[in-house]
């Protein structure tokens, strides 16, 4: 029943991408916004959100979550509608779309020619950061997870090989291993590190204890390498900005948990910032 399930899912979605296409950028953002908008709240994930939101800002009222609630539902429908334009925006045809903010920062790593750690987590367009890295001249490698329905699954690996980051790496075991290797050999990680995960600790998330990669940290403490926090917002419907922060050196005598806790604090700012544009469907605090 799921092989069927995702079928219909993915022609579906084929469907939209057409649609999107012909539409062009703009159109098919806001047609991305209605039907996000739409459909969103008919999915059984209203009630985690409201949960997870009520109980990440205690200080906003009913009026404010459901405002945010319908906020999430609308970025999603966008960020569905972009997929298919992701190649205009590694070709710079929509390049007034997107402003960036730390270009010195990434040409000062390219330069060092010494891999860091990029983190950042699932904002609003999450996939351009790891492009503009890698159209930067950084070597870059992706942890990314595959997604559940295999047929989807196939053309997103395409997209984001193809337009956002050649070296993809599977989030697991095998792909802990296979990013080692790479950081040896030079390439620089993009980690998003604000999902849930089995093999992490404790660590406090807008003050709750939620499974958190260690990953950034280890790596810290193996290589001595830098930290770059990375985030991306969208304005006015349409428009993005990129933001690279200045690299974060860690004192030696910081443990893994307190790394793992400070980079969680950074990830946790950034999404008070903009939390109509963060993934509050996943049960993070599970």
């Amino acid at each position: 029943m799921k092989s069927i399930k995702y079928f219909i899912q993915f022609i579906i979605i084929l469907l939209l991408f057409f649609i999107f296409k012909i539409l062009g950028y703009k159109n098919a953002s806001n047609l991305g916004s209605l039907i996000g908008s739409t459909v969103g709240p008919f999915f059984r994930s209203k009630k985690l959100i409201i949960k997870n939101l009520e109980e990440s800002f205690k200080d906003l009222n009913k009026k404010n979550i459901n405002s945010i609630y319908h906020q999430i539902w609308k970025s999603y429908g966008r960020i569905l509608s972009n997929y298919v334009f992701i190649k205009d925006f590694r070709n710079n045809r929509l390049i007034k779309f997107l402003k960036i903010e730390g270009h010195d920062i990434l040409e000062k790593i390219r330069k060092n020619d010494k891999p860091v750690i990029f983190i950042s987590g699932h904002f609003d367009n999450f996939e351009l950061m790891a492009m503009e890295i890698e159209k930067g001249g950084i070597n870059l490698a992706a942890i990314y997870r595959p997604l559940n329905n295999i047929y989807l699954n196939k053309v997103m690996e395409n997209i984001r090989k193809k337009f956002i980051c050649k070296t993809q790496v599977k989030k697991g075991t095998g792909g802990v291993r296979e990013m080692l290797t790479l950081f040896k050999k030079g390439f620089s990680i993009a980690l998003m590190i604000d999902q849930r995960v089995s093999e992490g600790i404790k660590s406090k998330f807008f003050n709750r204890e939620a499974s958190t990669t260690t990953i950034p940290a280890q790596l810290i403490k193996r290589f001595n390498c830098e930290v770059v926090p990375v985030n991306i917002y969208r304005k006015d419907n349409h428009y993005f900005n990129i933001k690279f922060y200045e690299p974060i050196t860690f004192d030696n005598n910081k443990n893994i948990d307190e790394i793992t806790q400070h980079l969680n604090l950074i990830i946790e700012k950034m999404i008070s910032n903009n939390p109509g544009q963060w993934i509050w469907t996943h049960n993070r605090w599970k």
